[in-house]
């Protein structure tokens, strides 16, 4: 029963999500709004990091059971998916490697500013 409020608050940001992106003509999924609107409430102080913590963590714990009914569905749709398989690896390849550059890069900032400080 501990676990309720936190997650129901958890649902209102994706609630308030989905429906931000009804009313508003931009091409962002409402998951961003409802994590973005988490992000800002935390940073701002307005929902206490403690309050969502447990059922964050739990949450967090069951990605990978989240994922199997989509990989279930790409192996029942293999031979639709086989004619773009090409250039979504070549995509996923190369999204990949971007993305480790720019973490190793912005890591190696801000480790270089903090050894400045200290």
């Amino acid at each position: 029963m501990r676990h309720l409020k936190p997650f129901c608050l958890i649902l209102l940001f994706s609630l308030i999500g989905e429906v931000l992106h009804a009313i508003l003509p931009l091409p962002i999924p409402a998951s961003i709004y409802g994590l973005v609107l988490l992000f800002a409430a935390l940073c701002l102080k307005i929902v206490k990091v403690e309050s969502v913590k447990s059922v964050s963590a739990f949450l967090l714990e069951i990605i990978p059971l989240l994922f199997v009914a989509p990989a279930v569905n790409l192996i029942d749709c293999w031979r639709e998916a086989l004619p773009v398989l090409l250039p979504v690896l070549v995509i996923v390849v190369l999204s990949t490697v971007v993305t480790f550059a720019v973490s190793g890069s912005v890591t190696r900032l801000f480790s270089e500013r903090k050894d400045k400080r200290e």
